[in-house]
């Protein structure tokens, strides 16, 4: 494997080396909430790229109490929590540890119990001023690319690399054209009661973060994450004039099933928002990985939204009732 100099993670890298020459057969995303989200369009890359690797997304309570027959030294677990205190995805360290599984703990805060508990840790970058390859969905990247690469020999690592290296620029194309967008959906839809969010494969993920941590918890609207593969099962009974859907188009395989999903909705719903990643500026990722990469993007893409949709409810990102305020 060939470590290139444009992009990696040192950090990422010291885990890369001390995977050369082991068995891992089984990789398990384990995390909570917006963390849990982040690790989806990675279980895709691995369903996808992956010959003999199998993988799995966790939240971290569950894991422990499930307690998977396949966690053991042929394992490979990732943890992801912000700021490293989420007591649940500490204790599913200190598990898998004691399972003998190869642990790597993403987080914030390099010195928090999570990082204690890992036993190798991957510090990545937060806020406005956090190039995004150094985000926690950038540093996932590295991560689950590079593992295809040592276990597998797969030859996209380089071009993740050198895509994630040009995806602040991206980001940046993006901010600017969806500004305006942003301003009317936070207008259009600040006064909405219950506001649903659809998408599926890489992009699911990004949806299912934007309905439980921006919409639930950070601004208190109700709201539901459905896959688009599961509309036409029940939730597309919902549909009217007057329920508010945003619904995700992304470029990877599963796209035929937010198409389809999105003409049904343009015939029975009024308040439909569509960000669709064809009209992504995605210049500097690499053709082959851009259904990849269109998540992040659009992820970035919709903290916008729930920036300027906080700015007219008059109702900060920060506010909560009960997190990190009450027992619980």
């Amino acid at each position: 494997m060939v470590h290139s100099q444009k992009a990696m993670n040192s950090q990422v890298g010291k885990v890369l080396d001390h995977l050369k020459g082991r068995s891992i057969t089984h990789i398990f995303f384990v995390a909570c909430g917006g963390s849990s989200a982040v690790m989806y369009p990675n279980k895709y890359i691995m369903d996808r790229e992956a010959k003999f690797v199998s993988s799995d997304v966790y939240s971290s309570n569950e894991f422990i109490h499930r307690n998977p027959k396949k966690l053991g030294e042929n394992a490979l677990v990732v943890l992801c929590s912000m700021s490293g205190t989420t007591p649940e995805t500490v204790k599913a360290a200190t598990f898998a540890r004691s399972k003998g599984a190869v642990t790597v703990g993403f987080t914030n805060e390099e010195g928090s119990p999570l990082a204690q508990e890992s036993e190798f840790v991957v510090k990545y970058e937060w806020g406005d001023q956090a190039n995004a390859i150094d985000t926690n969905l950038g540093t996932l990247y590295q991560l689950t690319m590079g593992v295809l690469n040592v276990l597998e020999g797969n030859n996209k690592y380089e071009k993740m690399l050198s895509s994630l290296a040009n995806l602040q620029r991206v980001f940046e194309i993006a901010a600017k054209q969806y500004e305006a967008s942003a301003q009317q959906f936070a207008q259009d839809y600040k006064d909405e009661k219950v506001i649903y969010t659809m998408a599926s494969g890489a992009n699911y993920g990004i949806a299912y973060s934007f309905a439980i941590c921006i919409l639930m918890e950070m601004q208190w609207i109700h709201s539901n994450a459905i896959h688009s593969g599961e509309y036409f099962h029940g939730p597309f009974e919902i549909i009217d004039k007057n329920t508010p859907f945003i619904i995700l188009l992304g470029l990877d395989e599963t796209r035929p099933l937010d198409e389809r999903a999105l003409d049904f909705s343009k015939k029975y719903g009024e308040k439909l928002v569509v960000l669709d990643a064809k009209d992504l500026d995605l210049d500097g990722i690499d053709s082959e990985l851009q259904g990849y990469v269109a998540p992040l993007v659009l992820n970035y893409v919709l903290r916008k939204y729930a920036e300027r949709l906080a700015d007219a409810r008059n109702h900060p990102l920060s506010k909560r009732r009960y997190m990190w305020k009450v027992e619980y």
